[in-house]
């Protein structure tokens, strides 16, 4: 992928059933249409990640059709929804084989070449902290999770279920919510457990270019032990999982890209075992709930770390972007990750104009597309492809006042990469906002500047030079200079 690359994630079966609603006919991963990969590549994108490709948990569609909350959400946007469309989590992974809902295993692989074909690399799920509460090593392998045996635990005895066998297994849990109770937790202080997962991740490895690894500080000795010690002991394994599974996997694949899931701080421990991405959700709540000031103080952070991070406005986990920030807000907002440095990462809903989020767990999201949403996207992305958005430079940028305060609300930036340059200036905030930026050394004394959204030129006056450009921006409007240095 280039630097700073831009990922697209697909809800795989949501995605499948728009296509067969809109051409009338199904549609598996081995035919989608040629103008889906087309459209893909026009933009942009450097990696699509398919989520949710592997094979259905029977146990867990149960669960989640049982589920009030999963069901009061889905008929909050669709009433008269059929409770038969409500799948299994994807993230209750019963094995590591695709679904042959999906087309299987030999579908993706065609998907893949022709994803290939076009420059992009496919980007699949990895489970690392539990299974489905019906994965076969459940009953035929229980050591390999938590478990009391077919002695009842002694405390938190809702955490735990019994296999068909008669032993109690812990589900799945984040030590801050309530456990997940479709899915088996696996008891990574046993070596059998790491072997049988490397061995799933190496599988996983030979079917896709890479991975995001859901929840992956839980795996982590200290937060494994912390999480689970009344049942594992205290005694820490020398190595941890995620150092060897990314070593055993890069000897047989060098380039393959490893994303993380990951919040709690732990961010850059994670980036030290060598995962090329791990989440920015400090940043998501600081666009979503703080001020221009305190997303400025977050992007001052080391530069390793702003490019090994992966900044998002919306994914399957978050509330819809245009529910969560307002349209004009959640624009500006994507405009903002899509010019930083790291990974950028869509939905493909959030592109089409989702108004709201759908549990993961329904199948058919049958939203209308914003046609102005969606073409707003591909302008932004467009103009983020550009090569000085991947080979150059980033630089903040101060924006000094204009006769009132509000220049404390302009976040800007830019990119140089030899004789060319990107200057970004966004208002975040819902009133207008107004500054003074400097033009020294960036532009040659007669030049003319672009703004890319709109087209309009600017020439640099000698004037402009010597005292600055006056910069005037209403409510989250976003401009992208583009300039010859």
């Amino acid at each position: 992928m280039r630097t700073n690359p831009h990922i697209l994630e697909v809800n795989t079966r949501s995605w499948l059933n728009r296509l067969e609603a809109k051409h009338g006919r199904a549609f598996n991963l081995a035919d989608v249409p040629e103008q889906f990969l087309d459209d893909a590549k026009a933009m942009g994108f450097d990696a699509v990640w398919l989520m949710g490709v592997w094979k259905q948990s029977p146990a867990a569609r149960e669960i989640a059709r049982g589920v009030d909350e999963i069901k009061d959400a889905i008929r909050n946007i669709e009433p008269d929804f059929n409770v038969n469309d409500i799948t299994a989590s994807p993230y209750a992974v019963y094995e590591y084989e695709v679904d042959e809902a999906l087309g299987g295993n030999e579908a993706l692989a065609k998907l893949r070449e022709r994803l290939h074909a076009k420059g992009i690399i496919l980007l699949l799920d990895f489970v690392g902290n539990h299974t489905a509460i019906d994965c076969p090593a459940v009953t035929a392998n229980p050591d390999l999770f938590i478990n009391t045996g077919k002695t009842e635990p002694h405390a938190h005895k809702d955490w735990f279920f019994k296999n068909p066998d008669g032993v109690y297994i812990a589900h799945g849990r984040d030590p801050y919510f309530a456990p997940w109770t479709d899915s088996a937790q696996l008891n990574y202080f046993n070596p059998k457990t790491r072997e049988f997962m490397l061995d799933n991740l190496c599988r996983v490895a030979g079917m896709c270019d890479g991975v995001r690894c859901d929840m992956a500080m839980l795996s982590l000795n200290k937060v494994h032990r912390d999480t689970w010690w009344e049942f594992i002991g205290g005694e820490l394994p020398k190595e941890e999982f995620w150092h060897q599974a990314l070593n055993a996997v890069r000897e047989k694949y060098p380039e393959f890209v490893f994303i993380a899931e990951v919040y709690w701080g732990l961010e850059w421990e994670i980036q030290e075992m060598g995962f090329d991405y791990t989440y920015d959700k400090v940043l998501y709540d600081r666009l979503r709930f703080s001020t221009p000031e305190n997303i400025k103080g977050h992007l001052g952070a080391e530069h390793l770390y702003q490019m090994r991070s992966i900044r998002f406005t919306s994914n399957h986990d978050e509330e819809e972007a245009l529910k969560a920030f307002g349209r004009e807000k959640s624009l500006a907002a994507s405009t903002i990750i899509a010019t930083l440095p790291g990974a950028r990462l869509f939905h493909l809903f959030q592109i089409l104009g989702r108004p709201a989020r759908m549990p993961i767990q329904y199948a058919k999201d049958s939203f209308v597309e914003d046609e102005a949403v969606h073409a707003y996207y591909r302008k932004l992305l467009e103009i983020a492809s550009e090569p000085a958005f991947h080979g150059g430079q980033w630089s903040l940028r101060d924006v000094a006042p204009l006769g009132d305060d509000s220049n404390r609300n302009i976040l800007s930036w830019q990119w140089k990469q030899m004789n060319t340059g990107k200057m970004i200036f966004i208002n975040y905030s819902g009133t207008p906002a107004k500054g003074r930026v400097s033009m020294k050394g960036v532009y040659g004394e007669n030049g003319t500047i672009t703004e890319e959204f709109s087209g309009e030129k600017l020439t640099v006056t000698p004037e402009m030079l010597s005292q600055g450009y006056e910069l005037n921006l209403k409510p989250y409007e976003c401009k992208i200079f583009a300039f010859a240095v």
